[in-house]
Parts: structure tokens; C-alpha cells; sequence
């Protein structure tokens, strides 16, 4: 059964927990701006001696994420706990031989390919493998050019750097890397994620574990309560987010239709 703690708030369960993973975007800020009373949870997980990532499915590497974060506000201490997506990704890429890849996503993701930058090639019929981290500037809402785009190319395996479908920019809705690459399953090409809900992606986070009491706090029941499903940890979902359109017929008729368990609950993330 989910319990709601909009009253009780995180204080009235983190004891119970060793390791908090927590989501950036929708948890912490909105793309904007900070939520202060997120920010507040931080401390008191510091006071407390609890230990937590801000694990995020963002297409960069941890230091791009560390230092947009700090321009907003955050202070260095709590941004020192971020892991994104794309650091599990570039770290996989390092060790990978090929000698072209095609890039699709924003100019401003150029970091995460940074130290091989010579092998992108501007032609998509020249390369060894497909690098999603987002949509093109130009193309930020014609899913049909994706679709044209991948169809004599299924053949090669995509890399895909942010699982997730849409995110909230304010109260913008934009699709992410996750919607490019499923266009291109759907087409018959094979994948490969990094980040939520994949178990990779936490074992990067935070070492060691093992018959630790964890839980994951999210507002993306395809990413972040279905990895914490996955790897049998508690779920904590913020309802102001994601899904704040979809949940008025309540939290049970939500998960039953993603197929995932919520243990806890918030209209936003508070102590």
C-alpha cells in the first residue's frame, strides 16, 4: 500500500534508510529554478549523516551537471553528489573501439564526446554506431524526421544516453533522448541505455550496496520508480512532476497502468 507523506514529510521515514538516491530534474529544480524546500531535505540528509546521489538521467558528463547546478544556487558540497547517465555512458565510450560515430542531440552536448570529438562524422551513412543524447535543435518536435532518418540504418546499434521520454522545462514539455531511441526499437534497432531505470546505472552511483537499506526518489515512474522496482528498493514519488496530469484518478490506478509498486508519495519533496 502507498502511504502519502505530504504531512508526515521525509523525516517521519529516513531513518529507515542508509542510501537516498534522489533525481535532479523535477526533484530538485525544474529546470529553472531550485526548490528550496528540496534543497532543505540535503541538509538535513547531511546533518543526519545520511548518505545520497543526485542520480539524473542527463545526457553530460558529472561535472557539466555539478556546474549548472551550482549556477543556480546549489552549493558545491551537495553538487559533488551528482551522477548523471552520460558519465556511465562516457566511461563505456572510452573503452569502446570504433572509429566513427553519428551524433544525435544538441550542439551543446558536445562534451560528453569531447575527448574523441575527431571520430563524429556529420554524415549518418559513414558511421559505426548512432550517439543519442537528445534531439536536434531543429527538429524538437517533428518525430517523423527521426523516423525517416534511422529507417536504412536500423543495423547499428544506437547508444542512448538519457532514457528518459519527456521532461518539464517549467511548464514546458520537451521530448528527451528516451523518445528518439524508442523510435528506433520500434523500427527494429537495438538500444542501449544508460541511466534509470537500468541497474548499471546505480551500481556507478554508489558502491557497495549490498544489505543496504535504500530508496529512490523520483517523479518518472518509467525511470526512477521502476528502477528502484527493479533493484527491490523502496520508491518515493513526487507527484508535482512527470505525471501531475495523469494522477487525479489516484496513485493506485497510476502505477497499476506502468506496471510499478510506490511505496511512499509527496506533492514535492520536503522534510
Amino acid at each position: 500500500m502507498t502511504s502519502n507523506l505530504d504531512e508526515k514529510g521525509l523525516r517521519s521515514i529516513f531513518d529507515e534508510y542508509d542510501v537516498f538516491f534522489i533525481d535532479i530534474w523535477g526533484v530538485l529544480h525544474n529546470g529553472l529554478n531550485l526548490f528550496k524546500n528540496s534543497v532543505h531535505v540535503l541538509d538535513k540528509l547531511e546533518k543526519n549523516k545520511k548518505n545520497y546521489v543526485l542520480l539524473t538521467n542527463a545526457p553530460r558528463p558529472n561535472f557539466t551537471v555539478i556546474e549548472y547546478l551550482k549556477k543556480m544556487g546549489l552549493d558545491e558540497k551537495k553538487a559533488q553528489h551528482v551522477y548523471t547517465s552520460g558519465q556511465a555512458a562516457l566511461d563505456q565510450l572510452k573503452n569502446m573501439n570504433f572509429t566513427s560515430f553519428f551524433h544525435i542531440g544538441p550542439p551543446r552536448d558536445f562534451d560528453l564526446f569531447k575527448t574523441f570529438e575527431s571520430q563524429k562524422t556529420e554524415k549518418i551513412d559513414s558511421s559505426d554506431f548512432l550517439l543519442c543524447t537528445g534531439l536536434f535543435d531543429e527538429h524538437q518536435t517533428d518525430l517523423r524526421f527521426y523516423e525517416k532518418l534511422f529507417l536504412n540504418h536500423t543495423k547499428k546499434k544506437m547508444i542512448c544516453t538519457n532514457p528518459d521520454l519527456v521532461v518539464d522545462r517549467g511548464n514546458v514539455r520537451e521530448f528527451c533522448a528516451g523518445t528518439i531511441a524508442q523510435i528506433f526499437e520500434k523500427l527494429g534497432g537495438e538500444v542501449k541505455y544508460f541511466g534509470k531505470p537500468y541497474p548499471e546505472v546505480y551500481e556507478k552511483a554508489c558502491k557497495n550496496l549490498r544489505d543496504k537499506k535504500v530508496i529512490c526518489i523520483g517523479d518518472n515512474l518509467n525511470t526512477d520508480i521502476k528502477g528502484a522496482n527493479i533493484q527491490n528498493f523502496d520508491s518515493l514519488l513526487i507527484n508535482n512532476g512527470i505525471h501531475k496530469n495523469e494522477i487525479s484518478n489516484g496513485i493506485k490506478e497510476l502505477a497499476k497502468k506502468y506496471n510499478v509498486n510506490v511505496n511512499f508519495t509527496q506533492t514535492e519533496l520536503k522534510w
